[in-house]
């Protein structure tokens, strides 16, 4: 964990390294990503970008991109989707951050992981008629030199 100094979205500036494994408990093939995020300001919101490749079991590798606005909230981060809809938001000083996103009928519930920093992870159970898999996914900053 880093020093003393409260972490606040500040914190995330910048570009991370992204390992995500999914794994589908319903018998689907399991999948990884590999890729980059970045957080960069913009106006009101932060943005996140991230961009890399999925593979699905042994299949080829596909292309994948997702993007966030996330905000400063008081201690917590709100985290919403590209189109501005509310997802989820997070308290980063907490001891054992958690989140909830319900989708109906699909309930979204994610675990934070800042013990390591500035390498994290966030771990989401994702369950409900049709789904029920785990994702992990680890950042840390890029390799230097």
């Amino acid at each position: 964990m880093e020093s003393k100094s409260r972490r606040d979205i500040s914190h995330f500036e910048g570009t991370w390294q992204i390992a995500r494994q999914i794994e589908d408990r319903m018998g689907g093939q399991e999948a990884h990503f590999s890729g980059r995020a970045k957080l960069r300001p913009l106006g009101e919101h932060w943005l996140w970008q991230e961009s890399g490749e999925i593979r699905y079991g042994a299949g080829p590798a596909l292309k994948a991109e997702r993007s966030y606005l996330w905000r400063p909230m008081g201690r917590r981060i709100a985290v919403h989707f590209e189109d501005g809809a509310f997802f989820h938001d997070f308290d980063p000083e907490a001891p054992a951050p958690e989140a909830e996103h319900f989708c109906t009928p699909d309930l979204y519930h994610a675990a934070y992981d800042f013990t390591r920093w500035p390498r994290w992870q966030v771990t989401w159970e994702v369950a409900g008629p049709r789904k029920d898999y785990r994702m992990t996914s680890e950042c840390r900053r890029p390799e230097t030199g």
